[in-house]
């Protein structure tokens, strides 16, 4: 059964549970599903791969690249493009286990706008829009880093859709607060905190880059310092206007999600840790459970941006 301490609600949806499988991470929401134990119920959103216009075959490999407490990944949006996944990919998809959000991904605004109104006519609950992708050479990040790009980007989608808009905002830029700022009077609906930061890796031996693609994005614990400072930077201009946050960025365990919640996050975006323990979600509950109940918060929503300074 349930706990009803885990139930929340964000941009109006209503979740089982705080926690949000990140894009990437696991595939278009059926990858997981095949390990022994593991179940979408889990949950209280998954956010499928990123989806562009057209599809696309991503970088040259190497990809992925562990570092230390992290991993360097440079996937480049491999993805068959917006009509195969809301034609062939959607129906798939059990929508009574858990909410799924879409991630929009372009490389021109025209693109974002384009995908962004094809999942409007679907199931789909959510739409991410990747603003701050540092793995592809065109679009996303770009976009990200400039506030007032961003928040065109934001205002085109917005346009194509009534469905909530959630804004996935980039680490690597100079004011991570005037871009929210500007994303909220374009109308994003929630935010997504943070991305992935750029970085490389390079064989001594041959001196070269071991991605393929030069630069890729760090995730995993390395991160979760900088994803705190910048959840809480961005808490401080959203709160004025009630818009959410999924705070992400090296959450392994229970403890990493609570002092995010405790930032000013709404819901807790869980990635990396997927990879090298496919079951965390479930330990994850049951040590936000335990903490509300030992601290007396009724809801994960009580605990929320209660950060004494």
């Amino acid at each position: 059964m349930a706990n009803e301490r885990l139930q929340t609600e964000f941009c109006g949806i209503s979740m089982a549970s705080p926690i949000v499988l990140l894009s990437g991470c696991v595939g278009f929401g059926e990858e997981y599903t095949r390990v022994v134990g593991y179940s979408n119920a889990d949950v209280g959103a998954v956010v499928l791969k990123g989806t562009t216009g057209d599809a696309r075959l991503g970088n040259e490999p190497h990809r992925i690249y562990e570092t230390p407490d992290g991993m360097l990944n440079a996937i480049g949006l491999q993805n068959p493009g917006v009509d195969a996944v809301v034609d062939d990919t959607l129906p798939g998809l059990d929508f009574s286990e858990t909410r799924f959000f879409a991630n929009v991904s372009g490389s021109t605004i025209e693109e974002y706008e384009r995908v962004t109104k094809r999942f409007d006519d679907s199931d789909i609950d959510a739409i991410e829009i990747n603003i701050s992708c540092p793995n592809v050479k065109e679009g996303g990040v770009q976009f990200g880093n400039d506030p007032e790009m961003s928040a065109r980007v934001v205002a085109a989608c917005r346009a194509q859709t009534s469905k909530p808009i959630i804004a996935k905002l980039s680490p690597n830029q100079t004011d991570i607060q005037e871009n929210a700022r500007l994303c909220i009077e374009a109308g994003t609906d929630g935010f997504a905190v943070i991305n992935t930061l750029m970085g490389m890796a390079i064989d001594s031996q041959t001196r070269k880059p071991i991605i393929g693609n030069i630069r890729g994005g760090l995730s995993g614990p390395a991160i979760k310092p900088i994803a705190l400072l910048k959840v809480h930077q961005v808490y401080e201009v959203s709160k004025q206007h009630n818009v959410p946050i999924i705070g992400q960025g090296g959450i392994t365990t229970a403890s990493d999600a609570i002092e995010f919640i405790v930032a000013g996050a709404a819901a807790v975006g869980i990635g990396t840790a997927l990879f090298y323990d496919p079951l965390v979600c479930a330990k994850i509950n049951k040590g936000i459970a335990d903490y509300l109940q030992q601290h007396n918060f009724a809801s994960v929503g009580e605990l929320v941006g209660t950060l004494q300074l």
